[in-house]
């Protein structure tokens, strides 16, 4: 480091050099490797494929973390923020891989993983008015690193609704409904939309959720969800057949959160395969 300092009754200044302590760098006796350390919660600017739209823009909360080895006190935790503007300002999806493999060597590690979660937009029609509004949907890439080898996963998170299909047959008028959140996570040997997974949990429950509904559309979503009630048992299957069947699947996990509306608790189910 460098310091500067005017002398007294000089002209120009005077350079002191400064060293610093690099205590990261000195060695750990307590013979524990960490598996992963790092940053989390950094946001930043990224774009993703959009399939309607070519790219789309957003901004996603990003982890980023490396092995250490057991004879190193710490890590460099600024080089983590190093490696990502490096690559510019906004993060590409095609990137990953290469921001993988930058924190591998910056930080000499054997080991990097990424972690970018974010909003995803989508234009939706109303089923009956026809009304264009956006929705917002949680979208997350999980990439980990080993040498060269690269383990991908994409995870999808959309609410819908679900219909109680034991409420409908017991009571006299009406049935419970309450909003689920489905989760979707694979990992896959070809390319797969967003947007694609999405269809998948929407079509899977009662109905369908939208930003901008008329009343005429209310009573076409309501009436809907009447006449396909699901537990979140059937939520779960009905994803998980749609994968199944889909061959650049190679690695599922789907969950259902159902908000119940006569319950003081959520309703779980989980279904992975692969």
């Amino acid at each position: 480091m460098l310091k500067t300092s005017r002398p007294v009754g000089g002209r120009g200044q005077k350079v002191i050099r400064v060293k610093l302590d690099d205590k990261q760098s000195e060695r750990d006796h307590r013979e524990l490797r960490i598996d992963k350390v790092g940053v989390r919660g950094l946001r930043f600017p990224i774009q993703v494929q959009d399939r309607a739209r070519t790219v789309q823009n957003t901004v996603a909360t990003i982890g980023m973390f490396v092995d250490l080895p057991k004879e190193f006190k710490g890590t460099h935790m600024s080089r983590f923020v190093e490696v990502l503007n490096a690559h510019g300002a906004v993060i590409h999806v095609e990137n990953i891989s290469e921001i993988l493999m930058s924190l591998q060597e910056k930080l000499k590690s054997a080991t990097s993983h990424l972690e970018l979660e974010f909003p995803f937009f989508m234009t939706k029609v109303s089923p009956v008015s026809r009304r264009e509004s956006l929705m917002d949907y949680v979208a997350r890439f999980d990439a980990a690193a080993c040498g060269n080898e690269i383990d991908f996963i994409l995870t999808v998170k959309a609410h819908v609704t679900t219909l109680c299909p034991c409420s409908k047959a017991i009571s006299k008028y009406g049935a419970h409904n309450q909003r689920g959140l489905v989760t979707v996570a694979i990992r896959f040997t070809k390319s797969v939309w967003i947007e694609e997974l999405i269809g998948m949990i929407e079509s899977s429950a009662s109905a369908e959720l939208y930003a901008l509904l008329k009343r005429q559309d209310e009573k076409a979503v309501t009436e809907r969800a009447y006449e396909n009630p699901v537990f979140v048992e059937d939520l779960v299957r009905n994803v998980a057949l749609k994968l199944n069947a889909e061959t650049r699947v190679s690695w599922y996990k789907v969950e259902a959160e159902n908000f119940e509306s006569i319950h003081n608790h959520n309703a779980y189910a989980c279904i992975e395969k692969g």
